[in-house]
């Protein structure tokens, strides 16, 4: 199976979808405006990076230099692997830029309000499980309770505040954030328009802070987003605390500029987790975990298939077995990081949730979640029917996706994975849908 030059190739057997032209044109564009001078050449240096965010921004204190060693390593990997076309180099350099600018901020606003770092992270809510298995849906559920603190879209994309946020607080001055995200996610849909059916979301919709990893150079969006082999193995064998520790004083400073009370806990989810849950449990020993579990077929499919749409923006030389392989041996091995950190962690702290029990009766499952949580459900049903109500107009798009289309075969996964379902009773998806079937005719 050949590379895909330009991203429009085809390959013989129910192939990925083929890239848009806009990330072509964009090339293009990029090209003609680094000939002319009018745009700058990609200057990925760690050095050069920091110099001119630190120029641009007037500031000099970046906070725990934790980030610097993982930075180094993703700088390395993308200059010697990544093979980045012009949109690609260009947008990683004004992610890096972006990321640097914001910590430079963050540490002025823990200068100015020492109180920020002062805030408690009580009982966090930490839903656990694969890329794919339902987490974006028992997120929204549980964020639409008043009762917890979550993220929003606009703040896994700039967590931290300009700095005149405080007239933001006055209400003398409009949030950027929102706009920006607003037309970050217009873009992403012109580059991709896919996005809308694998990842629905908006710039205030309840989101996951994976993009507070991102600011210490740290985990899986960076996987996900260019082919960085060298790095993600430097990650997968290096202690993650220090970017949980930072992401705990992000997390601070997200809940100081929403003006919530600090006692109430945060709902957190991203498949990172499954990677690094001892790093999570030192920066958040009293954390109650929600693992969710589905079957490893389409945990892997859609894994391959989103991280697919999103590496053909960035290159011109991507292999759809490849990305197959790789989110094989990246599901099989956060699944086996996963279930030897459970090892470790109090039964009565934990409990399990099926992706197909929610799909079947998702009231249920969320009464005994709420069980687990020591909590009254009846006072967030309103919201929860809600959010349910206003998803349903995203099912008429519905994420598409095939293991052949990845070099990958049912047996392949079943074998590597199959302990995984056994020893969590999945069922398979054709078992969860004759399920599903007898639950709605019962329930006619």
């Amino acid at each position: 199976m050949r590379a895909l030059g330009q991203g429009v190739d085809t390959i013989a057997f129910q192939g990925p979808p083929r890239r848009t032209p806009f990330i072509g044109i964009a090339n293009r564009v990029i090209r003609a405006g680094r000939t002319v001078g009018a745009i700058a050449k990609a200057d990925l240096d760690k050095d050069r990076l920091l110099e001119r965010a630190a120029e641009v921004a007037g500031l000099d204190d970046f906070g725990d230099p934790w980030f610097q060693h993982p930075m180094e390593v993703l700088l390395q990997s993308l200059r010697e692997e990544a093979r980045l076309n012009p949109a690609g180099d260009f947008s990683a350099m004004q992610q890096f830029h972006k990321v640097l600018t914001d910590r430079l901020w963050a540490q002025q606003w823990f200068k100015r309000h020492p109180e920020i770092l002062e805030r408690a992270i009580p009982r966090p809510v930490v839903i656990v499980g694969p890329m794919r298995s339902g987490t974006t849906r028992l997120h929204r559920l549980l964020a639409s309770d008043r009762r917890f603190s979550h993220m929003r879209s606009f703040e896994t994309i700039s967590p931290v505040p300009r700095p005149d946020f405080e007239e933001v607080l006055a209400g003398e001055r409009q949030d950027f954030r929102p706009v920006l995200a607003a037309r970050i996610m217009k873009v992403a849909r012109l580059a991709n328009p896919r996005t809308l059916s694998i990842h629905p979301t908006g710039p205030f919709q309840p989101e996951e802070e994976l993009g507070l990893f991102v600011a210490s150079m740290w985990g899986m969006k960076h996987d996900a987003q260019w082919q960085i082999p060298s790095y993600s193995a430097w990650c997968e064998n290096h202690d993650a605390e220090g970017a949980y520790r930072y992401l705990a004083n992000l997390l601070r400073l997200v809940g100081w500029s929403q003006q919530v009370s600090s006692i109430r806990p945060w709902i957190l989810k991203t498949p990172q987790h499954m990677l690094d849950l001892p790093a999570l449990l030192k920066v958040f020993p009293d954390a109650r975990l929600i693992f969710t579990h589905r079957d490893p077929q389409a945990v892997v499919g859609s894994a391959a298939s989103l991280a697919w749409n999103q590496t053909i923006l960035y290159s011109e030389h991507v292999d759809p077995a490849d990305i197959g392989r790789e989110w094989l041996r990246k599901t099989e091995l956060m699944i086996a990081r996963m279930r030897s950190a459970r090892d470790n962690i109090p039964r009565e702290r934990m409990i399990d949730v099926q992706y197909d029990e929610m799909d079947r009766d998702w009231r249920a499952t969320m009464e005994r979640i709420y069980a687990f949580l020591g909590l009254e459900m009846e006072p967030a049903l309103a919201g929860m029917e809600s959010y349910l109500e206003a998803s349903k107009a995203l099912k008429r798009h519905p994420h598409r996706y095939s293991l052949e289309g990845f070099g990958l075969s049912a047996g392949e996964v079943a074998e590597r994975l199959g302990d995984y379902t056994r020893t969590y009773a999945i069922p398979s998806e054709a078992e969860a849908g004759r399920a599903r079937a007898r639950h709605s005719a019962s329930a006619r």
